[in-house]
């Protein structure tokens, strides 16, 4: 079985911070992602910031698909990596990874590696994730919006 590597990178008119608390906010995500549950093990609060080693359940509405997650790498504002634990796409790994832009905004870039890709989900693998991406950056552009 081959690898497969995914990559979509849009761009949010929201200060990288903006994005990375969106992507923290597990409680927001049903709100503007597809899936239906976000859930921390131990949820992250302000006197117990999310690390790395922390984990957490995603439950997607397409498929109704549920996996385990464990975070892997979390650098405030700018990189926030996880791989699975358990689930369906075990061999999975992801980062999303914030850049600053003159204009204030943050471009975000969201990878995905599959070990073991199975070809016939490749297509379905790449629309999710540039669906999901785009979904983060106009939630984040959304809160800036409200609060202007």
């Amino acid at each position: 079985m081959s690898s497969l590597t995914v990559t979509a990178t849009p761009r949010s008119s929201a200060p990288a911070a903006v994005v990375y608390a969106a992507l923290l906010d597990a409680e927001s995500w049903p709100s503007w992602s597809s899936y239906y549950e976000v859930e921390w093990d131990l949820p992250a609060r302000v006197d117990r910031p999310a690390r790395a080693g922390d984990r957490r359940t995603v439950c997607s509405r397409v498929g109704r698909v549920c996996c385990r997650e464990r975070i892997v790498e979390l650098v405030p504002d700018w990189r926030f990596s996880y791989e699975q634990a358990a689930g369906p796409f075990e061999s999975h790994r992801g980062s999303v990874d914030l850049a600053r832009v003159s204009d204030g905004g943050t471009d975000v870039t969201w990878s995905a590696i599959y070990r073991h890709a199975l070809p016939l989900l490749n297509t379905v693998r790449r629309q999710r994730l540039q669906i999901l991406v785009h979904d983060l950056a106009s939630y984040a552009n959304s809160i800036v919006s409200r609060h202007s």
